[in-house]
């Protein structure tokens, strides 16, 4: 016999281990050797077989019960349940009908060895001759009824209608404001009870009002190739580098002496030099999509948008905004000087309409 294994406790039944338990009722093994045999608990075997008995009746038809069955045949002072009203002796008595076809109280009694372990039948003596309903235990039963209620338990929504709705009115209007959906959920966090991960299968499945289209990103995810061929560089930038454009008279008024730009150039095709800037350059084509004229952008507009974009939380700052990053780091008085505010979170809308 083995000694009780701390590793399989509290993990799940698989099918051998059912196999072992019916194995271990037919050879009339108790709770506690099988639990022993198993590495589980005395208790867990016990549950498992009183969660998946089999029900089995000794009379599919129920009218050829004998009345000695019925729980009430001791007290039973009926008379005439059969329609003959002049029959004066009682219907607990009678040889010449059965209680069961005519008594709506017939009530079948149970085994009084199915209420103790092992709660089965499959190694009874009195099996053959019994007149009880069978209740029995089979591992392959066991096993696909565990599965099913496993995968059951765990598909769709672990939310009630009140609290989806609660979410619905929470999210939705803040996705149409083009907001991240990383962003509103680090902003939100206490009011969601879900994962950012979970928000997305909402979204996907539409249980909420919104739909794919309207988050920025989603609908533009392909699947991912397995295996990704270089992209040609384009003639015009063959042997051309930043250090092309070192001479920093290209970018200074021709009647200024002094310095004032400072300028870095990637390598083409080198995304990764400023990795740092795509996700404004992301967001900035949220509020300014491709085709858009930036003829009517003025320092107002630019430095709205900016704001709206610098106060998104970022996943990648541990939930924090480029905000308040910067002001560990800058002077507050500087920030107003250049007109850049923080937006609440609950007003961030990185849509088009922004500038117009």
């Amino acid at each position: 016999m083995n000694t009780f294994i701390e590793s399989n406790k509290g993990k799940h039944f698989t099918l051998s281990d059912r196999i072992s338990i019916e194995a271990g009722i037919e050879k009339g093994w108790s709770f506690k050797k099988i639990a022993d045999e198993l590495g589980k608990s005395p208790s867990s075997v016990s549950r498992e077989v009183r969660r998946h008995l089999i029900f089995s009746p000794h009379y599919y038809d129920g009218r050829n019960r004998r009345k000695t069955e019925c729980i009430y045949f001791s007290s039973c002072s009926k008379q005439g349940v059969c329609g003959n009203l002049s029959c004066s002796s009682l219907c607990s008595k009678c040889r010449s009908r059965k209680c069961a076809s005519f008594c709506p109280s017939f009530t079948t009694a149970k085994c009084e060895l199915l209420k103790k372990p092992p709660y089965v039948c499959n190694a009874c003596p009195k099996l053959r001759r019994c007149s009880h309903d069978f209740f029995f235990y089979r591992a392959k039963h066991s096993h696909d009824t565990s599965l099913e209620l496993r995968s059951s338990s765990r598909s769709g929504i672990n939310l009630s209608p009140e609290e989806l709705d609660q979410l619905d009115r929470l999210v939705s209007p803040l996705i149409k404001k083009g907001q991240p959906l990383s962003h509103i959920f680090l902003s939100h966090m206490e009011d969601i009870p879900c994962c950012q991960r979970t928000l997305y299968s909402y979204v996907d499945k539409q249980y909420l009002s919104v739909i794919n289209l309207d988050l920025p990103r989603k609908v533009r995810y392909k699947k991912r190739k397995k295996k990704q061929l270089d992209t040609p560089v384009p003639g015009y930038r063959k042997n051309r580098t930043y250090r092309d454009l070192l001479d920093p008279s290209l970018f200074e008024m021709p009647h200024r002496q002094d310095v004032l730009t400072k300028v870095f150039y990637c390598d083409p095709m080198s995304f990764w030099q400023k990795g740092r800037l795509e996700k404004n350059h992301e967001f900035i084509r949220y509020i300014l999509p491709k085709g858009t004229s930036f003829d009517s952008l003025t320092e107002q507009k630019v430095n709205l948008m900016m704001n709206h974009i610098n106060s998104t939380a970022r996943a990648s700052l541990n939930g924090c905004t480029p905000f308040q990053l910067a002001l560990l780091l800058l002077d507050a008085k500087l920030m107003s000087l250049m007109d850049l505010r923080s937006v609440p979170a609950e007003q961030i809308h990185l849509k088009p309409d922004l500038i117009k």
